[in-house]
């Protein structure tokens, strides 16, 4: 570091050329560097020629074979997967369900007509559970009521204990 101060005693005297040199004939052969060029030119062209032909080629022998891509495919039937399968229009498809859903909600119908079952509108359901109230089994003589059982602190609702 101290020579280079020594050397160049303000900022401009490195860009002072110094005398005798000049451009370095020995770093680079442009005529070499041209050659390459020129081969990898033609090279590139070779090969995509190349490629080109032999593409064009295997399109003309896919059409020329008729043997089916796949062994299990010789049927011309199209068989559909099992179920559940893709859907096409999922939207439509749920709105539809949705519609027969709300419509089985609130109409009547039959479920079984041999059997005689029918479905009701959930309100008129509803309805008439709370006149008819829900069936309940009847007690047995023996047996105390399930409302006069209670469950133990420690056994977690195992365990029934009847009420004092």
């Amino acid at each position: 570091m101290a020579h280079e101060h020594a050397a160049h005693r303000t900022p401009d005297d490195e860009y002072v050329e110094t005398p005798g040199s000049s451009y370095e004939h020995t770093d680079a052969n442009v005529w070499a560097v041209v050659k390459l060029g020129a081969w990898l030119i033609v090279t590139a062209i070779v090969v995509h020629f190349g490629i080109g032909v032999m593409y064009r080629m295997l399109i003309e022998r896919a059409k020329v074979t008729t043997e089916q891509p796949y062994p299990l495919a010789v049927s011309a039937d199209a068989k559909l997967p099992p179920e559940p399968r893709l859907q096409a229009q999922p939207a439509a498809e749920i709105s539809d369900f949705r519609a027969t859903e709300e419509q089985r909600l609130h109409g009547y119908g039959w479920v079984d007509k041999t059997a005689g079952v029918v479905h009701i509108p959930i309100e008129e359901a509803m309805r008439l559970t709370i006149e008819r109230g829900l069936p309940a089994r009847a007690e047995e003589a023996g047996q105390p009521s399930a409302s006069s059982m209670l469950a133990t602190d420690s056994s977690a609702g195992r365990v029934m204990e009847k009420r004092r």
